[in-house]
């Protein structure tokens, strides 16, 4: 599964996701990127999308895109705060298609 990772999540969480192939948003090159522009850009090379941001799904027609989104549910954004969630995003990471949308929390 080819993977995106927000650029509001710690790189180091490329670790927990090592059986994908795992790229940040930095590391694309679309640091700073709106929204729109950022999942236009990444349904042309990525399976799935992971964000901590939780007013995505109501800010963007997350339907219109061919992109599956993973969104995590957690008090801040660090590593150690994300790294229990991860064992649910890799179990949704076998099942995940495009147009869905799952919460991990």
């Amino acid at each position: 599964m080819r993977v995106l990772l927000d650029e509001c999540l710690p790189r180091k969480l490329k670790r927990e996701l090592s059986q994908h192939q795992v790229v940040t948003v930095p590391e694309a090159g679309w640091a700073s990127r709106k929204n729109g522009d950022l999942l236009r850009l990444a349904e042309i090379s990525f399976d799935v999308f992971i964000t901590i941001d939780q007013n995505i799904p109501s800010q963007q027609n997350l339907a219109s895109f061919n992109l599956a989104f993973i969104v995590l549910l957690a008090a801040n954004n660090q590593l150690d705060t994300l790294k229990p969630l991860m064992p649910k995003v890799v179990q949704a990471l076998f099942s995940i298609q495009p147009g869905d949308v799952i919460v991990v929390s």
